[in-house]
């Protein structure tokens, strides 16, 4: 490649950072989503420093996880209708103040059940990742190659946000005081929603449906294939974190299980904003198959891996399928998505990886145990055989649901 048409290429970016109002999305919705990477794994450092178990702690912490899961995809339904300035305030000042009480709970030793409670209450907490892809899908709803832009780079600030996220978390509650993480966390959620909020450029607008607003946007069968798919994808990534840091204990250097992991998201952040510079000829259903059958085999990769260094290399070559990849679903997904209900399509996408995430990591810990670490590599090949068989399936059941966009 010439060094000029690598500048060409970049001109996507700049042309998207100059569009009026989409720096201060970036910068607002950045703070806003360090919190979603920090309140699970703060609450599980903060609880068993607090309470000297671990078993209190990730149940709380699941608890805030699956209850944020079910609850997010109703507000963002509300949003849909309503607006972001009109609910966005009331949720997230819900969110802190429940967040809140849960520290004060802790901070006290009020009895366990007030855990539970605060943290379902607290599920409430938007999901900021689904209001900024809302926007970029507003702002350049007429402009598909900024949009694929614009995705790509989201989906690099999302590596970003789960790489300073949990590592800011565990050092503000190790080496400060142990509720210090969490309330970073609150702290960041509130200063991040108010200034996302005042960014009225991006804001998107209101769309009136001709649809009943109370039908469920998981009733469109391109849609729920999707959602699968992303939490096939999930159990992929939360079971090769597990089965790393089980790799690296026994390979008598646990620590390098986070550089190995940092490896594999470097490798996604690259591949991510590279995609994002290009121009893809291909037609997105193609792009689509494509781009999950290439994850699926990358997932292979891990296993046949024989020390820590191969396994940097692998999970750094398995990572550069990862965002391209996600860029494509969630492009297919806006396209698809009824305006009038996209921020709730998105916030079930979210959603639906998220859930995987949790569940590869609950099932590769067991294999773990019983098998060994390397048999835990085998944890993602079983989903990624799995993701391409949904995919392949429904591929005509995508393909058609794009043509009727």
């Amino acid at each position: 490649m010439r060094p000029w048409e690598l500048a060409l290429m970049t001109n996507y970016y700049r042309e998207l950072m100059v569009t009026p109002g989409v720096n201060g999305m970036v910068l607002a919705g950045l703070i806003a989503r360090l919190p979603q990477a920090m309140i699970g794994l703060g609450l599980i450092t903060m609880l068993s420093q607090q309470h000297g178990s671990y078993w209190l702690a990730g149940t709380v912490a699941s608890t805030f996880i699956l209850a944020n899961a079910i609850i997010a995809p109703k507000v963002s339904k509300v949003i849909d209708k309503k607006g972001q300035s009109k609910v966005l305030p009331l949720v997230t000042l819900i969110a802190v103040l429940m967040l809140t009480s849960l520290v004060v709970a802790a901070q006290t030793g009020m009895p366990v059940a007030f855990y539970f409670f605060f943290a379902i209450l607290a599920g409430v907490m938007p999901s900021i990742p689904a209001l900024m892809r809302a926007r970029w899908a507003y702002v350049f709803r007429d402009q598909q190659q900024l949009l694929h832009t614009a995705l790509s780079l989201d989906s690099v600030i999302t590596e970003m946000v789960y790489i300073i996220g949990p590592a800011l978390a565990v050092a503000l509650s190790t080496a400060v005081f142990p509720s210090a993480g969490p309330i970073a966390a609150i702290i960041m959620l509130a200063i991040g929603t108010i200034f996302f909020l005042s960014q009225k450029e991006t804001e998107p607008k209101v769309v009136r449906s001709y649809v009943s607003s109370e039908l469920s946007i998981l009733k469109m069968p391109g849609i729920r294939l999707i959602v699968l798919i992303l939490l096939a994808m999930g159990v992929i990534g939360g079971s090769i974190d597990v089965a790393v840091v089980a790799f690296s204990e026994t390979q008598g250097s646990p620590s390098s299980a986070s550089y190995i992991l940092a490896f594999y998201a470097l490798g996604s952040m690259i591949a991510g904003l590279a995609f994002g510079a290009v121009k893809i000829k291909y037609p997105i259903e193609k792009q689509f198959l494509i781009g999950i059958l290439l994850s699926s085999v990358s997932a292979l990769i891990p296993i046949f891996s024989t020390n820590i260094y191969t396994l940097t290399l692998a999970l750094f070559i398995a990572g550069i399928s990862f965002a391209p990849t996600m860029v494509i679903v969630i492009n297919v997904g806006t396209i698809i998505i009824p305006s009038p209900k996209l921020t709730e399509g998105l916030t079930w996408m979210t959603t639906g990886i998220g859930i995987g995430v949790a569940l590869g990591s609950a099932i590769a810990g067991p294999v773990i145990d019983v098998y060994g670490a390397r048999v835990g590599f085998t944890v993602p090949v079983i989903a990624a055989c799995i993701m391409s068989a949904i995919c392949i399936a429904g591929f005509s059941t995508i393909r058609s649901s794009l043509c009727l966009n």
